[in-house]
């Protein structure tokens, strides 16, 4: 199967079992108004790359193909967590975007308040679907439950974000240090990238060893996951990209670009897919289609 055929496959599969873990729900359903499930569908099936759940996928298809099912519920979990953090990376008290994946961003499809409920809805439901799904196996439940947790609290995810809202437009007083910007992204981002690829090694029956050759490159594909999107923010326009270009500049935000040039952080993209693929290279089964992805997303366009 070649690397297209494989990624739509993969994503088609996610596709469902997002279908069916987040379902909609009629109007007047005991289980909730259904506004906000509204929402939180709204979001979810935005579009996107659904980068996180095929990183789960193809990391839990390592222990063999049977593994790739066993991680669906997982890749859903990664989905609901990382676009719960989009919501709430838009909000006007946040980032202030009115577009996200080429069309109008939660708050202003609904309203605030509406948006800031489905982000805490999808960060709920990611750990309703782990305790549904693998409450049979309480050992693999308690790992992916501890990962998922710890890469979406306030010492990873949130606290990257915060990190990176206070050396906007020099609320800390300065701009960003290279030290400070690389904690912010490697929270920020690469922590949900990381996990991504853990969390599918645990549901694949990875040995402990390839599970932290798996945690290394996930920390250094998403460095250079967003060295590619300061790049991308700073030289491509918003219908390519899909959310409003250039704001980066405009907040007085420090990115790589910035703080390196476009040239330097374009190598700096290629240093760091360099050792996750070297990663990659290190674990068992085939990681053919692993390395193709980290090869696109250095040279993704959008």
């Amino acid at each position: 199967m070649d690397f297209s055929t494989k990624f739509n496959d993969l994503t088609a599969r996610v596709e469902r079992a997002l279908d069916a873990l987040v379902p909609a729900l009629p109007p007047g359903s005991p289980a909730g108004p259904a506004r906000i499930h509204e929402a939180m569908r709204y979001s979810l099936q935005a579009g996107g790359k659904r980068l996180r759940p095929v990183l789960a996928l193809s990391a839990a298809g390592l222990g063999g193909p049977a593994r790739v099912e066993d991680a669906l519920p997982v890749a859903v979990a990664l989905e609901c967590v990382h676009t719960y953090s989009l919501i709430h990376d838009d909000l006007p008290c946040m980032d202030d975007d009115d577009l996200r994946r080429g069309r109008p961003t939660c708050h202003r499809a609904f309203d605030e308040a509406t948006a800031l409920l489905a982000g805490d809805a999808l960060l709920t439901q990611a750990f309703v679907i782990l305790g549904q799904s693998y409450g049979a196996r309480p050992v693999l439940a308690a790992a992916l439950l501890r990962e998922l947790a710890d890469a979406s609290s306030g010492r990873r995810l949130v606290g990257g974000q915060m990190q990176d809202l206070l050396a906007e437009g020099g609320g800390t007083g300065s701009p960003a240090t290279a030290a400070e910007l690389e904690f912010i992204h490697l929270n920020k981002t690469a922590a949900m990238l990381e996990a991504s690829l853990v969390c599918g090694g645990l549901a694949g029956g990875l040995a402990p060893d390839a599970i932290e050759t798996l945690r290394r490159a996930g920390r250094h594909l998403g460095l250079a996951f967003q060295i590619i999107d300061d790049v991308l923010d700073a030289t491509v326009d918003t219908a390519v990209l899909g959310k409003t270009a250039g704001k980066d500049a405009r907040a007085g935000k420090t990115t790589y670009v910035s703080l390196h040039g476009l040239d330097e952080a374009r190598l700096l993209a290629a240093r760091e897919t360099t050792l996750a693929t070297d990663a990659l290279r290190a674990l068992p089964g085939d990681s053919t289609f692993l390395l193709e992805l980290a090869a696109r997303m250095l040279d993704r366009r959008h």
